[in-house]
């Protein structure tokens, strides 16, 4: 097969890779900068969850900290075990109060795509076969 084929996909899939990892970084760093800020409703937010609102700066803090590593490509693979253990907790939390877990499964999802497609070491360790 022609190596300028494959370059040319390879560029392709890592661009991909890279939009779709951007949407989901968005949004946690939005739920993050609204757990700093704390607008109206946040409060109750937290109350609705069983979660002290006290809380909110430590789960922001570590919420930014996940998103950092998960952008520096060396570290990426470890920000998205991070992120995923951190969804995990969300997810958690939603089910336990009868809420729906349809955003931080699909915030999962699209970092892990997204990841799948940047980082030509994850084709080797989960290639994908006809």
């Amino acid at each position: 097969m022609d190596m300028d084929y494959l370059a040319k996909w390879d560029t392709r899939f890592r661009w991909t890779g890279r939009i779709i990892s951007a949407l989901p970084l968005f949004l946690l760093l939005f739920s993050a900068t609204m757990k700093l800020l704390q607008p109206e409703g946040v409060a109750a937010g937290f109350e609705h969850l069983g979660w002290s609102v006290s809380q909110a700066t430590g789960l922001a803090l570590l919420e930014i900290a996940c998103v950092v590593v998960y952008l520096i490509p060396r570290t990426a693979l470890l920000g998205a075990i991070l992120l995923t253990g951190y969804l995990g907790g969300v997810i958690a939390t939603h089910v336990r109060v009868g809420d729906s877990s349809f955003v931080p499964i699909m915030i999962a999802i699209l970092l892990w795509g997204g990841l799948y497609l940047r980082d030509s070491r994850l084709w080797v360790m989960l290639p994908v076969r006809r």
